[in-house]
């Protein structure tokens, strides 16, 4: 019985349980109402199947909040405006390729150009965000706010208020399949992006800085720790996530519409931060568990859309899923269960007595 209890609380304490428990549940959701959704087939060279268009999908929120993980865990805020962010990306690379012609079927400008530009616009931006946080103080709401309200004005100045096309096959092969491949290229991106990101949190001593700092900013001061330069390297890292999202994004419809291009998608990024058990208030991070909880996220909203519900009501159900999460991380409520359980203990005890 020991060994069982204690093989429980093993398994409940491993810091991705949760996670992998709230995708396991969805999963298994799916699988009652379709039996075939783990079934892959090959249709002209490529894979097809829900849970490939699951993770296909989930491909630029899983960029997102790799970076958005990153700004919570340094600064105890969200970034509200990847999504602003990744539509002024977008706007920028589209410009350039398609030499601002409102539609063209062949490149003005060389690919890389317009990669380039697209990250470094998401660079700047992170950047300007980053330093609205950590060198003048303001809140990471507010200070994000800014771009998040003007960054969708800004991608309609640059097309002019218009959806410009760029109708390149070549364009198009970043948001869908490359030829001779059959696994969706937005896969290969994220897996690239969390390979990388990972690869230096764990050769450098960045990643427990970003920790130190998120969990005792003045502290990490005390220590000889730069915590304004680190917040505004997380935040200019969370720009350039955006700013390949972006050109994802726009590659799967080879066009930028400005006013939804990544739209609400900020809210997604930070429900996958959260689910994926990461604490809200800063400090310690898991990437791994922010890329579960970004599948889980559109493998909700896949099931979701299977269930008939409405993209206008799809964010109520959301949003109820952050409000368990949220109250499951609340050491408040632990601290609740926990004298709850002493006093049904204490009352069981007292009867046995009697």
């Amino acid at each position: 019985m020991n060994k069982a209890k204690h093989f429980i609380n093993k398994i409940t304490g491993y810091r991705l349980f949760l996670p992998l428990l709230c995708l396991a549940i969805v999963l298994l959701i799916n699988v009652i109402k379709t039996p075939s959704f783990f079934e892959i087939t090959i249709k002209n060279g490529v894979f097809y199947g829900y849970i490939v268009d699951i993770i296909n999908r989930s491909s630029e929120l899983v960029i997102l909040s790799i970076g958005m993980t990153l700004v919570v865990a340094a600064s105890g805020g969200t970034d509200i405006s990847v999504g602003a962010v990744s539509a002024v990306a977008g706007a920028i690379a589209i410009f350039i390729l398609g030499g601002g012609e409102t539609s063209t079927d062949f490149y003005h400008a060389p690919y890389i150009l317009g990669f380039i530009a697209a990250i470094i616009a998401g660079c700047v931006c992170g950047a300007w965000n980053g330093f609205l946080v950590a060198k003048m103080k303001i809140q990471p709401m507010v200070a994000t706010l800014i771009l998040y309200t003007a960054g969708r004005g800004i991608a309609q100045l640059i097309t002019e208020g218009q959806i410009l096309y760029l109708r390149v096959d070549h364009f198009k092969q970043l948001g869908s399949f490359i030829p001779g491949i059959p696994f969706p290229t937005p896969v290969f991106v994220a897996i690239i992006c969390i390979a990388l990101t990972m690869l230096i949190l764990k050769k450098t001593a960045l990643g427990l800085y970003i920790q130190t700092v998120g969990i005792n900013a003045k502290a990490a001061r005390l220590v000889g720790l730069n915590s304004t330069m680190i917040k505004f390297l997380s935040y200019t890292f969370c720009g350039i996530c955006s700013g390949i999202a972006g050109m994802i994004i726009t590659s799967r419809v080879y066009s930028i519409d400005a006013n939804n291009a990544g739209l609400n998608i900020e809210l997604d990024a930070i429900l996958a931060v959260a689910l994926g058990g990461n604490n809200l208030g800063g400090g310690k991070f898991s990437l791994l568990g922010s890329v579960i909880g970004a599948i889980t996220i559109q493998a909700l909203t896949t099931t979701l859309y299977a269930m008939k519900v409405s993209a206008d009501q799809l964010y109520v159900y959301k949003a109820i899923v952050v409000i368990l999460i949220v109250a499951l991380q609340s050491t408040e409520l632990k601290r609740m269960l926990r004298n709850l359980k002493a006093k049904l203990t204490g009352v069981q005890a007292g009867r046995k007595v009697a």
